[in-house]
């Protein structure tokens, strides 16, 4: 059986984790590393200036997981450098408590654990399910159908053999499977923000701040993965680590830069 590591950033206790490690026990040997808390909106850190620990939890079910003191990558990076004695063929990070469409793909812990994993060069999936906003199933019953749906496409995404480092970023509305209308593979979209800096001073005199605002939305463009999930649909997007911008790529071959050693 292929051997699937399992990740998130909503900590090693979130239902979301364990509902998906549930699923793919039937494709595989699950092992699970997780942050020990949550690390939502954290980016890809890797902690290089501190020493990280891996600690037993058992679940509910009985299943032994490990709380890790670092961030989804770290996760991922102890396991592929030989935190443990399994060579893993497929990383799965989730499921994510709300969506990762658009640029979100550029704060997400939960897609940072997968993008780690294909930067060691072993292909993963990225789940997320959308908030309360975004359908009306409860959360265990909206959990089950993305852990469901997820094995299905680890499996085939195990079949068919990803090309290298790529991974796949899954998005669900909040719906039963049954609710669900298919499957669409989509290009990223176009979120809209609504950040808001909320600034405060504290009994010192000192200004502090916070960052919040309203739920992003987005643009619900056909073939995108917003315009998926606002229809009902799974998303599906291939996501890989180059970020060449190639049509700039050429534009600047008639840009005059600066000669070498020129004032």
């Amino acid at each position: 059986m292929p051997n699937i590591l399992v990740t998130n950033d909503d900590g090693v206790n979130a239902s979301g984790i364990q509902a998906l490690a549930k699923a793919l026990d039937a494709i595989g040997s699950v092992t699970v590393i997780a942050p020990e808390r949550n690390w939502s909106a954290a980016g890809h850190p890797k902690t290089l200036h501190k020493p990280m620990r891996l600690s037993p939890v058992v679940w509910p079910d009985g299943r032994t997981a490990y709380a890790c003191s670092g961030a989804p990558s770290d996760c991922v990076a102890l396991a592929m450098l030989g935190a443990t004695d399994v060579r893993f063929d497929l990383v799965v990070s989730g499921i994510n408590s709300s969506y990762n469409l658009s640029s979100d793909v550029f704060y997400s812990g939960t897609v940072a654990g997968a993008m780690e994993s294909i930067i060691h060069g072993v292909p993963a999936l990225a789940v997320s399910l959308g908030g309360a906003e975004s359908g009306p199933a409860s959360q265990p019953v909206a959990e089950a159908a993305a852990a469901s749906i997820a094995a299905e496409i680890a499996a085939e995404a195990l079949a068919q053999a990803l090309p290298p480092y790529t991974l796949l970023n899954i998005n669900l509305p909040r719906l039963s499977r049954a609710d669900l209308r298919g499957v669409q593979t989509t290009r990223l979209g176009r979120r809209v923000y609504r950040d808001v800096l909320d600034t405060r001073t504290d009994p010192s005199g000192r200004l502090y701040y916070w960052i919040g605002g309203e739920i992003p939305t987005g643009i619900p463009e056909e073939g995108t993965d917003i315009g998926a999930v606002e229809n009902g649909y799974v998303s599906v997007t291939p996501l890989g680590i180059d970020l060449t911008s190639y049509a700039v790529l050429a534009q600047l071959d008639g840009w005059r830069f600066p000669a070498a050693g020129a004032k």
